[in-house]
Parts: C-alpha cells; sequence; structure tokens
C-alpha cells in the first residue's frame, strides 16, 4: 500500500486543509509503514505557480506549509518528505502523459474554469496542464492511495483515466490509483457562508480558521459562525441547515467521532451556543499541538532544507526507476 498525496504552498493553511487532508497524511503515514510500504507527502511549489506569486513569498510559503506538516506528525525517518521542485522526473513524466491525455479531457475541469476565470492579465498553460502535472506527481510513485480532499475528485479521476489510457497503449508500466476522501470532513464551509467552501482565497477572514490562530481568535470565530434562525434550535445534520451541518462536520472530524454521535452528545444543548462553544474546544484541542511545535521547525531552514534533500534522494530511487520504464515502453531516451 504505497500512498502519494501533495499539498500547495499558498496561503496559510487552513481547519479545511488540515482536516481534510493533513490528518489524512499523518494516518496514512502509519498505514503505509505498516504495509511494509512507504508514504510520500510532497509540498508542490510547481504547481504554485499556475497563479501568480513572488519569488521570496514563494520560498517563503514553502517553509511554512513544511514546518505545519511536520508539527502535525509527518516524520521524515518514516515517510517521504519532499519539494516538488527537487524530484525532476514529476516534470518529465508529465510530458510523457501529456501525449495520451485528452484536451477537451482538462478543458472541462472546474479548477481550471474557476482560476482561469480569476485570472485577469494572463491565464497560463500551466494553469491549463496543471492536472498532468498532479497525475505525474502520483503516478511516479506508482503508489496505491491518493488522500485528498473532495474538491480534488474530478483531478483524481482524470489522473487513473490518463494512466489506464497510458498502460492500453504502453504495457502495465503505471499503477492506477484509488482515491481516498475521508468520510467526516471531506469538505469544510465557510463559518460565515456555509455554502462556500473555507478558502485562503476566495472566503472571508473570520469564516477561515487557520491552523496558525490562537485559541482565542479559534473560539471567537466559532462564537459568530453564521447558523440559522429555527425556533427552538435544532442540532441535526440537514441539507437545510447549512450552517449547523458544517460544525456537525467539524465537531466530529476533531474528536474523532461520527456526526450521529455529535448530536447525540448534544441533545439536552441549550442552542446553537453549546455546538459552537464544544466545537472551538475542540478544534483547539486539535491544533495546540501542531501551534507549539510549528515555531521551533519553521525557525530552522537549513535543517527544513536538509529534510528536503534527504527526502530526494529516497524519492529520486523510485522515481528514476519508473521514468527508466516509460521511456523504454515509450522509445524515447537511449536504448536500453
Amino acid at each position: 500500500m504505497r500512498i502519494f498525496s501533495g499539498i500547495q504552498p499558498t496561503g496559510q493553511k487552513h481547519l479545511g486543509n488540515y482536516i481534510g487532508a493533513i490528518v489524512q497524511y499523518v494516518e496514512g503515514q502509519q498505514r503505509a509503514a505498516d504495509a511494509g510500504d512507504v508514504a510520500i507527502f510532497c509540498v508542490v511549489d510547481l504547481h504554485a505557480m499556475t497563479v501568480p506569486w513572488e519569488p521570496d513569498e514563494m520560498r517563503a510559503r514553502v517553509y511554512d506549509t513544511a514546518a505545519i506538516l511536520l508539527a502535525a506528525g509527518l516524520d521524515p525517518d518514516r515517510c517521504i518528505f519532499i519539494r516538488q521542485s527537487d524530484v525532476h522526473e514529476h516534470t518529465e513524466l508529465a510530458w510523457h502523459l501529456g501525449a495520451v491525455t485528452a484536451h477537451g479531457d482538462l478543458n472541462r475541469m472546474h479548477q481550471f474554469k474557476e482560476k482561469s476565470a480569476r485570472q485577469r492579465d494572463l491565464v497560463s498553460a500551466d494553469l491549463f496542464f496543471y492536472p498532468v502535472l498532479m497525475a505525474a506527481d502520483v503516478l511516479a510513485y506508482r503508489a496505491n492511495e491518493v488522500p485528498v480532499g473532495d474538491d480534488q475528485r474530478q483531478h483524481v479521476e482524470l489522473m487513473r483515466d490518463v494512466a489506464q489510457r497510458f498502460n492500453d497503449r504502453f504495457g502495465e508500466q503505471l499503477v492506477v490509483p484509488e482515491l481516498k476522501i475521508p468520510s467526516v470532513g471531506a469538505r469544510i464551509m465557510d463559518l460565515q457562508d456555509p455554502t462556500s467552501k473555507m478558502s485562503t482565497t476566495g472566503g472571508s477572514v473570520e469564516g477561515t480558521v487557520y491552523v496558525l490562530d490562537d485559541a482565542k481568535t479559534v473560539e471567537k470565530k466559532f462564537k459568530r459562525a453564521v447558523t440559522d434562525s429555527e425556533d427552538p434550535p435544532r442540532i441535526a445534520r440537514d441539507p437545510s441547515k447549512p450552517g449547523v451541518s458544517n460544525l456537525i462536520d467539524i465537531l466530529a472530524a476533531a474528536r474523532g467521532i461520527t456526526p450521529e454521535q455529535v448530536e447525540e452528545s448534544l441533545a439536552d444543548a441549550r442552542g446553537y451556543g453549546d455546538l459552537k462553544i464544544a466545537t472551538a474546544d475542540a478544534v483547539n484541542a486539535l491544533l495546540e499541538p501542531v501551534r507549539e511545535r510549528y515555531s521551533a521547525l519553521r525557525a530552522d531552514e537549513d535543517a527544513l532544507e536538509a529534510i528536503f534533500a534527504a527526502g530526494a534522494e529516497k524519492a529520486r530511487a523510485i522515481t528514476s526507476e519508473t521514468l527508466r520504464d516509460v521511456r523504454a515502453a515509450t522509445g524515447v531516451g537511449p536504448r536500453t
């Protein structure tokens, strides 16, 4: 059971990133080890070039993201932890995969449509090609499983199609990976607009809980979270109650229980205030250890670079074999 997933170093990491992806990373690290295999986790700086960026800010955010992941529990001795641009096979394999990827499939990607609509000065070819590079990220390691948030479902489905199309033409060179989305918390919504996903780019500041927010700020944001005007208040997951449903999902994910158990535990609650406080307390308990470890990790950039370098060496031991087989199968490069 080999696992791969990547996270962009864009913006501050928020609660949706943490519950939807980072928690899965830590759990996957152990599952892969238990299965006698390895999990690979990647800060995808090349993907971050698909939207406008500043060079100094890019480097700083790579370090920020790396420190958060390590503070959350990723252990470079138990997984492979890399910066995407350090492993050149990602980009080479993307070119091979582009040859079997349909233009029309890329044109239908929801994220391309959404992001290109916001980029008025330049819609880059990199943004269009993003899903192919994402496919290469995973397929270079012949990973079996891709833990991601629900918003990446379409990209993983394309990845599977591309891998199968490549294998149909050139033989069984690539593993067709499985999508893994958390059963609870796969899509955390903005606290001020619970019909929109929590986001660092399109969301509200008051509705976005950042991993590094202090405890008082987290509590303040949850106390102001939008619920509804139902009287008497009803704490239940219901499509007609997006704000309440979002808080229940967050509380369930933070406590590691089911939404049904959350509803049972709050059956005697006095109102939505009790739900908000319980959720804030659970989220703070979840994030406090990360906040405590983050500062020391982030302060030592030389140590972070050493971790990336060691990870790249381990990664290339895998990806170089994949590319050797892909080149031979496609007839590209020197004769083997």
